[in-house]
Parts: structure tokens; sequence; C-alpha cells
């Protein structure tokens, strides 16, 4: 089932981003609850998982970001696409950003953005054919 992220899905979803960058599972202290709960409030924030058996296997965060130019029309921005290592390859986060584009059409918005690390050529490919293209933009990140 593709869906977005519920309350409670809190604790899977740090499960599957502890294989995202080596994240560790984090604390459940005030601050980083008061992020959750932030972004599950943020009508604009979209975290789409791909969820079997009660398990959230592949996810991706699409955001909806307002826009002076284009007609005033917004633009999205898709970070952090993950799915379990043991689940790769079945279209579950293929699947997760074909529901991110839909939710971008809804929006109206003009574009969708999607950064990456990899450099690995079958991530690249992935990206490639779900939609995305590496010629259009240059991307310059500056890191904080």
């Amino acid at each position: 089932m593709i869906r977005e992220i519920k309350e409670d899905d809190f604790d899977e979803l740090m499960r599957l981003y502890m294989q995202l960058h080596d994240n560790p599972f984090p604390e459940k202290d005030s601050r980083v609850m008061g992020i959750w709960k932030s972004i599950l409030e943020d009508k604009s924030h979209h975290i789409i998982v791909a969820e079997e058996n009660g398990r959230i296997l592949s996810s991706c965060v699409c955001v909806i970001i307002p826009n002076l130019t284009r007609g005033q029309r917004p633009y999205a921005f898709v970070e952090n696409v993950i799915t379990d290592k043991d689940y790769r390859k079945k279209g579950l986060a293929t699947a997760c950003l074909n529901y991110a584009r839909e939710i971008a059409q809804s929006e109206n918005c003009y574009k969708m953005m999607l950064l990456t690390g990899s450099r690995e050529k079958s991530t690249l490919d992935f990206y490639e054919r779900a939609g995305y293209n590496k010629n259009d933009k240059t991307a310059f990140i500056q890191w904080l």
C-alpha cells in the first residue's frame, strides 16, 4: 500500500532511515518529536511510504514550495528516497515517486526536483526511468 505517513509510523520510518546514510535511531526526545509533529502538521510536507504487512519498506519525501515565478505555480522537491535493502528492485520506490508526482500535479507544480548523492549507475538510471533527467539543471550544494 502506498500512502502518506501517519503519526504512529515514527518508529518504522526511523528503522528504514537507519539504512539512509547510516543514520542512528534518534532518541525520542522533545526536539525530535517536535520535528515529527511539525512535519505531520505541515500540509506542504509529504512523507510517502510503501507499506506491506505493517512494515514500511520504502519512502520518499515530497515538499511543495510556493513560488512567485512561472505564473506563481509551486514546485516540488523530492528527497530521502529509500527502500529497505531486502526489498529493492520490486517497484516500491517507483510507486512512492509516482505518488509524489500525483501530489505535485494536484498542487499545480510546474516541476519536480530530486537530488541524489549517489554515483551508482543503477541508481542514476533508476531516477531517469522514473522521469527525472540530469541535463536540464545543475545542482550545487553548500553543506552547513
